[in-house]
């Protein structure tokens, strides 16, 4: 499934965390913090990597705010690198959301993508904190689903279907993400073509779906669009 024709483009949307904004970096920072507060030194290359599976162990279960699925990724993820985190301590987490930044190129790539097309955001996140995150991206949206609207979150397709309904469409739709398995693997099943940045280089198996189109940042995504 080829990217459609420019001309026939009329929506892009981005998924937000790791695609615009560094969550990778903002993750580590907080939690270097809060065990310097203990005075640990953690492998953070091995805590993000389970934060990240646990904290779609528990999206799986039943929905709560995102805010919620931090706070109990961050204490199982702790435990497995032998730091006894309080769960009432876990709220460092989402605090942090504040501090995290967009991606160098994100903003200039995003107005270049508003210049031409209706964007948009697609988010694994509830709205309180999706709005924090607003104040460091300064492009004017279209259209915003999060978790929190849909009450599920990617790999799920509510977020996607509920795109494609008040798109009215799919037709004319192009995605731009980071997330393989949150993103690319429901909408090309959906058959919406999208752009996937592998900022980490990372080699897909052969049981995985290929997405429509790969590049390594948001600048780059926005090139493939005529942007």
């Amino acid at each position: 499934m080829p990217l459609p024709k420019r001309s026939e483009i009329e929506w892009v949307t981005v998924d937000c965390y790791g695609t615009l904004i560094d969550w990778d970096k903002g993750i580590s920072e907080a939690f270097l913090r809060e065990a310097k507060e203990d005075g640990l030194t953690v492998d953070m290359k091995s805590l993000l990597m389970r934060f990240y599976d646990f904290q779609y162990e528990v999206m799986g279960g039943s929905y709560e705010l995102y805010a919620e699925v931090l706070r109990r990724a961050a204490v199982k993820a702790a435990g497995e690198v032998g730091w006894s985190l309080e769960p009432s301590r876990a709220q460092f987490l989402p605090d942090s959301i504040a501090d995290w930044q967009p991606f160098r190129e994100a903003n200039a790539a995003m107005d270049r993508l508003k210049s031409k097309y209706n964007v948009g955001i697609v988010s694994n996140i509830d709205d309180k904190l999706l709005g924090v995150s607003r104040r460091h991206l300064r492009t004017e949206l279209d259209l915003v689903v999060t978790a929190q609207q849909v009450r599920s979150y990617k790999p799920e397709p509510a977020h996607f279907k509920e795109c494609a309904r008040r798109i009215g469409k799919k037709k004319g739709w192009v995605h731009i993400t980071s997330g393989h398995y949150s993103d690319v693997e429901p909408l090309i099943t959906m058959r919406v073509p999208v752009i996937w940045i592998n900022r980490r280089g990372q080699k897909l198996e052969s049981s995985q779906k290929k997405p429509t189109s790969e590049v390594k940042n948001l600048r780059d995504a926005a090139k493939k669009l005529g942007c």
